[in-house]
């Protein structure tokens, strides 16, 4: 196979979403561990995973604008250097603090990373294989997926969970050079375009609050931050609007494929992010297993989804991507409605026919919403387009981990998580899971708006 420009950026794109993924999804095998090291208890435990979406929620914008100025290619470049020495300082972490503190250097280097391999595989690729090239991308995901909870589960229970750190860090370099010496473009599109820095930090400050105080919406406090923070998202839509060179261009919003897309995907992530976190606590704490045992169970799910993305990508090109969406979303919820009855009696086969359909419902949504938001903008538009999808599906998961914690924090309180409290565990999980049935549901209206809209999409 020639190894062209084309299919040097697809194959740039899959390892370095892969690896945007990989910690993101593996960590949740390492966090009793990490949380046993540093004596957290259940709420500062399930910020080890959610911090890293929030900060990536946060950059995931300004991100869009900065690689669009400088190009994708330097953006990726420097997203995947943060995330090196990131992940070298995870490694020698010494406190909650201190490891935090690289979990959010790490979001801010996968922020440039989503926005800036989307974007590159949309500038570089022709139009006729786009679908196909972001199938492959997508892929590249739900491999990491499905190899990270064996993966780092293996690593976790023979090597302690800083080898999954340690692990990444090789391939990430050789990501680096790949995009050195293998692509020699550059793609800009907002090159003479001034950077937004009041729109970053009113977008910025608004999310972090609304976030945040959506994980505290028990107490006076955190509705004071979700009102604060949904006050200053409105004004920044409409500075937005104002702006000359704005960081997002809210004007896209107004084509109704491209919003309706986006709300499908948000409440998709929202009702399906926690799922695996919920599965690892149930295994590791209701049922006893150990992290590699329970590693080998949630692969089921995400390789199913890498076997799917490809084939759905293929199809968007030929069938209107927002039905597919929808049908794959339809297939999700009956995972959730599954879930909802989840505790410590329930049959393993019930409960991997639950992730099966997990897999084959997400696989057909993810690619499909994909194409469906990325093809419904101008070229000139792309980063912008990326931003907004890889935005969503950040806030999404971020808001998802988020109500886990809520939820647990409702129920538990300030306990530590351990198998004498697997009651309480199985309670919040099943409520989690209802409330996410609820949002499924929505997901799939939202992917049906907009399929009579005419764009050029449609034509």
């Amino acid at each position: 196979m020639k190894f062209d420009l084309e299919t040097a950026v697809v194959f740039v794109s899959f390892i370095t979403s892969f690896f945007a993924v990989f910690l993101s999804a593996g960590i949740v095998l390492g966090v009793p561990s990490i949380a046993s090291e540093f004596e957290m208890n259940n709420v500062i435990q399930n910020w080890i995973p959610t911090i890293a979406l929030l900060v990536i929620a946060v950059f995931t914008l300004p991100a869009g604008q900065i690689s669009g100025k400088y190009g994708v290619k330097k953006s990726l470049i420097v997203g995947v250097v943060i995330f090196i020495l990131a992940s070298i300082g995870a490694c020698l972490s010494f406190s909650t603090e201190s490891f935090l503190l690289f979990r959010v250097m790490q979001g801010i280097g996968i922020a440039f990373l989503n926005v800036s391999a989307m974007a590159m595989v949309v500038q570089a690729v022709n139009p006729k294989n786009r679908g196909k090239a972001l199938g492959f991308t997508v892929t590249g995901i739900y491999l990491a997926g499905s190899l990270s909870p064996v993966l780092c589960g293996f690593l976790v229970y023979n090597l302690g969970w800083r080898s999954m750190f340690y692990f990444v860090i090789p391939f990430l370099v050789l990501c680096l050079a790949l995009m050195i010496w293998k692509i020699p473009g550059e793609w800009k599109t907002y090159e003479n375009s001034k950077i937004d820095s009041i729109g970053y930090i009113l977008y910025g400050i608004g999310i972090l609050l609304f976030i945040y105080g959506f994980t505290n919406l028990i107490n006076f406090y955190g509705m004071m931050c979700v009102a604060s923070g949904f006050i200053l998202l409105a004004v920044f839509s409409y500075w937005e609007l104002k702006a000359d060179s704005p960081a997002f261009n809210m004007k896209l919003f107004k084509n109704m494929k491209f919003t309706s897309s986006n709300i499908a995907a948000l409440c998709s992530y929202l009702a399906i992010a926690a799922i695996t976190t919920i599965l690892n606590y149930h295994f590791q704490y209701v049922r006893g297993w150990n992290a590699q045992m329970s590693g080998i169970m949630l692969i089921i799910t995400p390789i199913i989804m890498a076997i799917m993305a490809p084939n759905a990508g293929k199809l968007s090109d030929k069938i209107h991507p927002q039905k597919l969406a929808a049908i794959g979303m339809s297939i999700a919820t009956v995972t959730l409605v599954i879930l909802i009855f989840l505790d410590a009696n329930t049959s393993i086969y019930l409960i991997v026919i639950a992730m099966v359909l997990q897999g084959i419902g997400m696989g057909l949504f993810t690619t499909p919403n994909t194409n469906a938001i990325m093809s419904s903008v101008p070229p000139n538009e792309t980063p912008n387009a990326s931003a907004a999808q890889s935005a969503m599906r950040t806030i999404g998961q971020t808001m998802s981990l988020g109500l886990l914690t809520l939820i647990f924090a409702w129920i538990m309180g300030s306990l530590k998580l351990m198998p004498e409290y697997a009651n309480m565990i199985v309670q919040a999980s099943q409520l989690i899971c209802l409330i996410c049935t609820i949002i499924c549901i929505t997901a799939i209206f939202a992917s049906l708006v907009g399929i009579q809209s005419k764009d050029s999409f449609n034509n």
